[in-house]
């Protein structure tokens, strides 16, 4: 008998996301002989201990009987048990400084660590990807972030919905103005953007037209490769160029700046990738967005003003336009003082 055990998220603050849900649990009971499912009692998780038990899951706090260990995010030093094999976002491929400690905690105690953003398939896509539901949150809060910035509409977090269904329910009756907003990406982020303006109504434009005019109506324009970048040199764009050697291509995404009131960020950028525009263009008059939502959340990175983690609980903060320094949100929030960013799941506001 095989023993999976979905751990307690040790991480504070504790997110309520679940690697396997009562439903699955139960279908791998029924079909699986040789599999028990173990869980580690919670009172964070969106699902309840009871729901678990219910699917034929067998609920404690003890996991060391268990042989892989299921969970979400980075697990606590002191949490790890040595020698278990464990699946989980460590966020240690990008050799991130924060997470050194625990990459040293892993192989000092003989752990195999199984991180969910290595697991690819054959034709090296990645099987767990920060995709498509990401970009759903990412949009619903980026939306959210303005309405609440502006006054003019509001809408629930995300966390708070039990499902999908239940989600897209707040966007029944919203009435929005009439903001353009830029997406940027192609991905299975930018899809999860793509579904939450067709929830909500927005109309899509193409690149020209949006740069071109207002509308009466709210609208976006998704931004892919040839509109964002070119190379240096002949002013083309080129796919595999760009994959292979980013550091020819420069971004003109500066225009779309002066006509965005929101922008969603689902691009991939690494350092070697140009950003979107630099932190001195921020402080253009030009530059009249007023949220971002910086999806995929790169401090200083395809966002440069994008200023760090915030927490599920706290995710807005403020930039000061001026200074470009990190401020308390919604601070003398009108739409002459400046735009609003978002870094999913974290919110900028900027002055």
């Amino acid at each position: 008998m095989t023993r999976i055990g979905l751990i307690k998220e040790g991480k504070i603050p504790a997110d309520n996301r679940v690697s396997l849900t009562p439903a699955q649990c139960k279908w791998i009971h029924k079909n699986v002989k040789q599999v028990q499912i173990v869980v580690q009692s919670s009172p964070d998780r969106c699902f309840s201990d009871r729901e678990y038990q219910s699917a034929g899951a067998e609920i404690t706090d003890d996991m060391n009987h268990c042989d892989i260990l299921l969970g979400i995010k980075e697990v606590p030093v002191e949490h790890l048990i040595a020698g278990k094999t464990y699946m989980f976002f460590s966020h240690t491929k990008k050799k991130q400084p924060h997470n050194q400690k625990l990459l040293r905690a892993i192989l000092e105690k003989n752990i195999r660590m199984i991180d969910y953003e290595c697991l690819e398939h054959e034709d090296g896509q990645r099987i767990i990807g920060f995709g498509f539901f990401a970009g759903i949150v990412g949009a619903h809060n980026g939306m959210m972030a303005y309405g609440k910035r502006t006054g003019l509409f509001n809408l629930e977090r995300v966390y708070k919905q039990r499902s999908f269904r239940e989600l897209i329910h707040n966007y029944f009756g919203i009435r929005l103005p009439n903001v353009k907003i830029a997406v940027t990406g192609s991905g299975r982020v930018a899809h999860g953007i793509l579904e939450i303006m067709n929830l909500m109504g927005i109309h899509e434009v193409d690149p020209d037209d949006y740069l071109a005019r207002r509308f009466s109506y709210p609208v976006y324009t998704q931004l892919k490769g040839a509109e964002l970048y070119q190379n240096k040199t002949t002013g083309k764009y080129s796919r595999m160029e760009f994959h292979e050697h980013p550091e020819l291509y420069e971004c003109k995404f500066l225009p779309y700046a002066a006509q965005t009131d929101i922008l969603m960020n689902g691009v991939y950028w690494d350092k070697t990738v140009p950003r979107l525009f630099e932190k001195e263009d921020a402080k253009s008059d030009n530059f009249i967005i007023q949220t971002i939502a910086d999806i995929t959340d790169d401090e200083n990175g395809s966002v440069p003003i994008n200023a760090g983690d915030q927490t599920i609980e706290d995710p807005v903060y403020g930039i000061d336009k001026t200074t470009l320094k990190k401020t308390a949100p919604y601070i003398d929030c009108n739409i002459s003082s400046g735009f609003s960013v978002l870094n999913f799941p974290e919110t900028i506001i900027l002055k």
